[in-house]
């Protein structure tokens, strides 16, 4: 069906590469208008572009750390001034440190990854809300979590507490809009090994303790009941119904993506 959020204003955060742009394309498939924000200055305004050629006249990009608090002023004042309101907020920036070993984790490295997956998000709560309240419409705050947001992982424990924090930082805020009957529905995605750039950014020897870069597919042939890597365009259709009006009684849970993976082991027969 076409025009699923036909009408709506959307904001997503890390929206250049991978699930940010997957999401970011289909929500201007379906009818929206889409601000992308990302820190890559160059990658960004050829998403925007893509979705311009598509059809999707109402898109722009505006460069964007989500650890600036000044900045998310800058760009929510930014989308109140060309739109008057907003919709949808996809918190979706984020990064990857994996170790070996927490203890071979630097501070450095710990407080990097807590601001941009964790801190990201709270700003990005605290700016849009406002003005998605403003709007009187209600909306869609969708928070991109992880598997890694639900169970552990050996060698990936900082961002495993990043995500687990948004997880149940998009319950609590679940749980405030309800309080103030504000419309506003919050809901975490939780995606499980979906084959993205992301990977790539992750040291070699993270996960296995050898030299060799991670394949999301071979990984995902291994450790997957489905037995492959996800892709973006999966968890945007995910996204796409947390967005749209189809979810209207859904808010404050978790929607896994993951291939089977948080349910249990499959042994394939074939």
């Amino acid at each position: 069906m076409a025009g699923q959020v036909a009408g709506k204003v959307a904001l997503v955060t890390g929206g250049a590469s991978g699930i940010g742009q997957a999401i970011a394309e289909l929500l201007a498939q379906e009818g929206a208008s889409v601000v992308v924000t990302d820190i890559d200055e160059l990658k960004g305004p050829e998403v925007v572009a893509g979705i311009r050629k598509a059809g999707g006249e109402q898109a722009i990009f505006l460069q964007q750390d989500v650890t600036s608090e000044p900045r998310w002023a800058e760009v929510v004042a930014e989308i109140e001034q060309r739109f008057g309101r907003l919709d949808v907020l996809v918190a979706n920036a984020g990064i990857g440190i994996g170790v070996l070993s927490i203890v071979e984790m630097s501070l450095a490295d710990w407080r990097r990854q807590t601001a941009i997956n964790l801190d990201g998000v709270f700003l990005s709560v605290k700016y849009c809300l406002p003005l998605m309240r403003k709007g009187g419409r209600g909306g869609s705050i969708i928070m991109m979590s992880s598997l890694a947001g639900l169970r552990g992982s050996a060698t990936l424990a900082g961002y495993s507490a990043t995500k687990g924090g948004v997880r149940l930082f998009a319950k609590s805020i679940a749980m405030e809009c309800a309080s103030f009957g504000d419309g506003i529905r919050v809901n975490s995605v939780h995606p499980g090994i979906i084959d993205t750039p992301i990977w790539a950014k992750i040291p070699p020897g993270a996960s296995s303790g050898q030299n060799a870069p991670i394949d999301p597919q071979e990984l995902a042939r291994l450790a997957t009941p489905l037995g492959r890597a996800g892709q973006a365009q999966e968890i945007a259709q995910g996204v796409l119904y947390l967005a749209s009006d189809a979810s209207s009684y859904v808010t404050g849970t978790e929607l896994v993506i993951d291939g089977g993976m948080f349910a249990g082991t499959a042994v394939r027969r074939s």
